[in-house]
């Protein structure tokens, strides 16, 4: 049996003007590249798990890698975060990218921003005592705190363009089909 540890990532520290530079950089060349060919805008996102220990996954995209894992008490090891909290991590990872890139778009200045994000989860049905609940979040609650010289209304109105265009929150807020294939290796 292997031991599974997270890696540890090391983000580069930056400054808020090399951030805006960034922002409307990156901007700029997706807008050029969407308005000479709309299809580029039409992404196919890829990932591959393999089952290790107990129920671990080891889970990996492009050049990187992470570890997916269940506490103890539901046969885990407990050596990485759980599939729901890596999913309410790709919503906040999200949020913070979609609050920054419309900030940026919008001329709101953001200087810190964190986010909280928390899901009630009924896990009779996982385990097989209720078929009545949903296998899923019941409910979410995104907290996301702004620090910077705008008004409350200023970064309401940024909430609201968040909430239309972030593609993880659309993910949880709206349904999208997903299709399941199973094939004996």
């Amino acid at each position: 049996m292997s031991t599974l540890t997270a890696p540890t990532t090391s983000i580069p520290e930056i400054t808020a003007q090399d951030r805006a530079e960034r922002l409307a950089a990156a901007g700029s060349a997706w807008s050029d590249h969407i308005d000479a060919n709309r299809d580029s805008s039409k992404l196919t996102y890829r990932v591959t798990g393999v089952g290790e220990g107990a129920v671990a996954t080891r889970v990996r995209s492009g050049k990187h890698e992470f570890v997916i894992d269940e506490p103890a008490p539901l046969a885990g090891d407990d050596v990485a975060p759980s599939p729901v909290e890596f999913a309410l991590g790709a919503l906040a990872g999200c949020q913070v990218v979609v609050y920054r890139l419309y900030a940026q778009a919008l001329g709101i200045q953001v200087d810190d921003i964190n986010v909280r994000a928390e899901g009630d989860l009924d896990a009779a049905r996982l385990l097989g005592k209720d078929p009545a609940v949903r296998p899923g979040f019941s409910d979410i609650r995104v907290h996301v705190e702004i620090t910077g010289p705008e008004t409350q209304e200023r970064y309401e109105q940024l909430r609201d363009a968040v909430d239309v265009n972030c593609p993880v929150y659309d993910l949880f807020a709206n349904p999208t089909p997903v299709s399941v294939t199973v094939a004996k290796a």
